[in-house]
């Protein structure tokens, strides 16, 4: 288990974050790495002059999975929430935190 706050820890202790299966955070990483390169590909989209709609269509495309990166994330924090309010709340992760963050992907 490792936690949202720091994905390297194994810690479970409160002030560390949202504890997060390492297959959700094997995951996340394999899509940013993606994301990574969609952004590479938009940088040389431009330097070869590519169409405008094109490079829009990829950067709508890039948007979206970034988006869905970050709605994983706030999926795994409102499951914990809900399974464990009283731990989450102690670390600082209440229904109403994730809600305000799940605003913020919105």
């Amino acid at each position: 288990m490792v936690t949202l706050a720091t994905v390297t820890s194994t810690s479970d202790s409160p002030s560390n974050g949202i504890p997060l299966d390492e297959s959700v955070v094997a995951d996340l990483q394999q899509r940013l790495r993606k994301i990574e390169g969609q952004a590479r590909g938009l940088q040389q989209m431009l330097a070869d002059g590519r169409d405008c709609r094109e490079v829009v269509t990829q950067i709508a495309a890039a948007n979206k999975a970034l988006e869905r990166v970050g709605f994983m994330l706030v999926t795994a924090g409102l499951t914990w929430c809900l399974e464990d309010p009283d731990r989450s709340s102690a670390a600082g992760y209440d229904v109403a935190d994730v809600q305000k963050m799940f605003l913020k992907l919105a």
